[in-house]
């Protein structure tokens, strides 16, 4: 179901990662950040997200709906007022906690398929943090965009040894 969802909600397009994107969006995924779609060659497809998003929220709200409505219109219309604005800021919440959550999975999935191109000898979850380091010391060496694929890999063989 998450794959489908996730299908549905971005556009992947079919270049490939480039190296130093990887290693950047690498770094930031560790940190816990959000990854820039352009450095993965993602994009959401807004028109389905909120598609996909109104039917979760049928799913989980008209149920409730169901169950409450009888109470709800017996009692007073203040209660009935409030849990409606408690509701609404529930559905625009959990839109942004739903991109935020689609982007990270989508994030993740892409330096992992990324990683099997450019570091095919080096387990993700073995060697992600690693490679971050190495990645963030050749920045402050002020590695050359030419040179840095070949400094992280000589940095990564030294470490493996």
């Amino acid at each position: 179901m998450k794959d489908r969802v996730l299908q549905a909600v971005f556009v992947i397009s079919k270049k490939p990662v480039l190296f130093r994107d990887l290693l950047e969006a690498n770094s930031l995924y560790n940190e816990g950040m959000l990854v820039d779609g352009a450095k993965l060659n993602f994009r959401f497809n807004y028109k389905r997200t909120y598609q996909i998003y109104a039917l979760i929220c049928v799913m989980i709200f008209l149920p409730i709906l169901l169950l409450t409505h009888h109470f709800l219109v017996k009692v007073d219309t203040h209660i009935s007022i409030i849990g409606t604005a408690v509701v609404t800021s529930l559905i625009f919440i959990g839109f942004d906690m739903f991109k935020i959550w689609a982007r990270k999975e989508i994030s993740f999935r892409l330096i992992k398929d990324a990683w099997a191109v450019h570091f095919p000898y080096f387990s993700y979850e073995k060697y992600s943090k690693i490679v971050e380091e190495i990645y963030n010391q050749a920045l402050k060496d002020d590695v050359s965009k030419k040179n840095l694929e070949q400094y992280v890999l000589n940095k990564l063989v030294a470490y493996k040894d």
